[in-house]
């Protein structure tokens, strides 16, 4: 499976810190951006993006990070075939994945902790 994760500022901490921990899962995964920070960019280049490569590829998934996880939801999910949410919590993901065939998980970027967004992401990403 390929994993497409990206960011805004927001986020861009979080998914910085989460692609080590892709890599020790032995994911394939693309950074679709942003990848330098920048406190000027704006989420919804960076979600549509990504939510248009898991568009076309029906075999990946998705993770966006912004300020509250909404912001990226909302535009992804304007991408036909997209089915984003937002997960707070490990029960929020696999709800999403097992109840809604979510492919694209959105988090939390500066409210949730490393330890926790692990968590969720496996969660994600190991629910059928």
């Amino acid at each position: 499976m390929k994993i497409y994760i990206g960011s805004d500022h927001a986020g861009f901490e979080l998914k910085e810190k989460l692609k080590p921990y892709l890599k020790k899962l032995k994911y394939n995964f693309t950074d679709t951006g942003n990848t330098k920070f920048d406190k000027n960019d704006d989420y919804p280049i960076f979600a549509a993006r990504l939510a248009i490569k898991v568009s076309k590829d029906k075999n990946s998934k998705g993770i966006l990070i912004c300020v509250s996880g909404q912001g990226v939801c909302i535009v992804a999910n304007k991408i036909k075939g997209i089915r984003a949410a937002v997960a707070e919590h490990i029960k929020d993901a696999n709800l999403a994945r097992n109840d809604d065939d979510c492919n694209i998980l959105c988090l939390e970027g500066r409210y949730t902790s490393l330890d926790k967004a692990k968590k969720i992401v496996k969660k994600f990403l190991e629910t059928n």
